[in-house]
């Protein structure tokens, strides 16, 4: 591993710390995205049963709010149980909007590494052709130095693509899991609406 580094040259370096931005990124995410962990099933069952029995106490406030982003957005809807429909949709409809920038953390930066990626490889690949040319005088050409313009050029174009088409997928994968959330998030809050204002018994 070590000498494909060395025959890679000094332009490898950004690309293998963008590798390791992006597999902590994805690790993270793939943590973080967990269905049991942001839209737990059956969670808002629960909850209304606890609401029938208790009504919109403080303790089931808070304890709500502590089962992840879901449970944020039914405390919104349970604080405001007693205000019109429209006043508890904007509440619940202002604390989504945080939850769903919440959701999206560190994706930008994923994104970013999966474009720039192959343009890094790009660099290295121009930093080896400089070798290349320069390998060449009035004298003949060095095989030495040729060979390590080739390798520096080759090495940084595959670890260039190597990181881009991992890190494009799980982007995209992520921007569609968490849309997929979002809309289980909303039916999970339009129940709770509905129930309140006795349109869904």
């Amino acid at each position: 591993m070590w000498a494909m580094i060395q025959a890679a040259g000094w332009p490898i370096w950004p690309l293998i710390i963008a590798s390791v931005v992006a597999l902590a990124l994805i690790f993270e995410r793939l943590w973080s995205l967990r269905q049991s962990v942001v839209a737990p099933t059956g969670m808002v069952d629960h909850v209304l049963v606890e609401f029938r029995h208790t009504g919109p106490t403080h303790d089931l406030l808070a304890r709500t709010a502590e089962h992840g982003p879901l449970g944020r957005i039914l405390a919104a809807g349970l604080a405001n149980v007693k205000s019109p429909r429209p006043v508890m949709k904007e509440a619940i409809e202002e604390v989504g909007r945080v939850v769903t920038h919440d959701l999206e953390r560190f994706l930008t930066t994923l994104g970013t590494i999966a474009a720039m990626a192959p343009l890094l490889g790009l660099f290295g690949t121009v930093i080896g052709m400089i070798e290349i040319f320069g390998s060449t005088s009035a004298a003949g050409a060095n095989p030495i130095q040729l060979a390590h313009g080739i390798s520096v050029a080759l090495y940084n174009t595959a670890m260039g693509l190597i990181v881009a088409i991992p890190s494009m997928i799980f982007y995209r994968y992520f921007r569609a899991r968490i849309d997929a959330l979002v809309v289980e998030m909303e039916q999970q809050a339009i129940k709770l609406v509905d129930f309140a204002h006795d349109e869904r018994k």
